[in-house]
């Protein structure tokens, strides 16, 4: 039984498919299934249910799967535990994003961390904040790109900047006319918002005091969906500063952008890891990276 062997199986178990493990695994299918095998046999035990349509451990196979990822994981930790003591910069780190901010900001910031740390590796995953506390928590993650507040008390959370947020209207809108707008313009009007999860939602309904009642709200799953929707004249929308010219030409014809009065609403992005998580310096030194060299729009927080 070797580590590998380990590892592939770990492998299958998470892609159900003995095609996307071996590619996950960068190897032929046939040598996954012959790895298995040969671990089968060696255990004396089938590890795998090859009669569904998804490949599935035995009963007994998802405690040796359990097993095995501990050992994997591990493994792994003892290779970091190696390459740290040289430099605490050379590791890989699972790093979580909300999504209402990877576009726009890890182009930004990928550029940058490979710059000032090329032994770094970053994985990144794009989720809602609740899914990546979750992950930080059982450890999927090692840290998270969201925005604040954060209650989390097994989490470190160091605050990167702050990020205004821009009126974007329908081209024509009445408030258009306008070079800045208060906050109480858009009180009235109606609100386009993301879908029940996106921290960006709840921040712009505590921005436009929509927890009162108000009129029947349109929801999307991202804000390119809402700046189209903007565009075609069903509402207006709060767009975070990152991400007012990212749209595509097209929209930014049809869609009015513009500030609010100082001071303007908007959020504070921060990264979050766990408090006792392993070399904390790689964290520590990853944040204080971030906020050495901000993109424009944003401000220090």
């Amino acid at each position: 039984m070797t580590l590998q062997e380990l590892k592939y199986l770990v492998a299958l178990a998470d892609h159900g498919h003995f095609g996307r493990a071996a590619e996950a695994c960068f190897i032929t299918q046939s040598t996954l299934s012959t790895q298995i095998r040969k671990l089968e046999n060696f255990l004396g035990v089938t590890l795998i249910d090859r009669s569904l349509k998804r490949v599935t451990p035995t009963p007994i196979g998802w405690e040796i799967v359990a097993a095995a990822r501990n050992v994997v994981e591990e493994a792994e930790r003892i290779r970091d535990l190696a390459r740290h003591a040289q430099d605490p910069m050379a590791r890989t780190v699972h790093l979580g994003v909300i999504p209402t901010l990877g576009p726009y900001y890890l182009p930004h910031a990928l550029t940058l961390a490979h710059r000032m740390h090329p032994g770094l590796r970053l994985l990144l995953r794009e989720e809602m904040t609740p899914q990546i506390l979750a992950h930080l928590a059982d450890g999927k993650l090692d840290a998270g790109l969201l925005a604040l507040p954060v209650h989390d008390d097994a989490l470190r959370v160091e605050p990167l900047f702050h990020e205004p947020f821009y009126a974007a209207l329908p081209a024509g809108h009445e408030l258009a006319t306008r070079s800045t707008l208060e906050v109480a313009d858009i009180m009235n009007e109606k609100l386009l918002l993301l879908d029940e999860g996106h921290c960006l939602r709840d921040q712009a309904l505590d921005v436009c005091g929509a927890r009162q009642n108000r009129r029947e709200e349109v929801r999307a799953t991202s804000l390119e969906t809402l700046r189209q929707m903007v565009g075609m004249g069903l509402g207006l929308t709060l767009l975070p500063a990152l991400a007012v010219d990212a749209g595509p030409r097209v929209s930014r014809k049809s869609v009015e952008i513009r500030p609010f009065r100082a001071p303007p609403p908007g959020r504070t992005i921060a990264m979050a890891w766990r408090k006792r998580a392993p070399f904390p310096e790689t964290f520590e030194r990853l944040a204080t990276t971030f906020k050495a060299s901000l993109p424009a729009g944003v401000e220090a927080a």
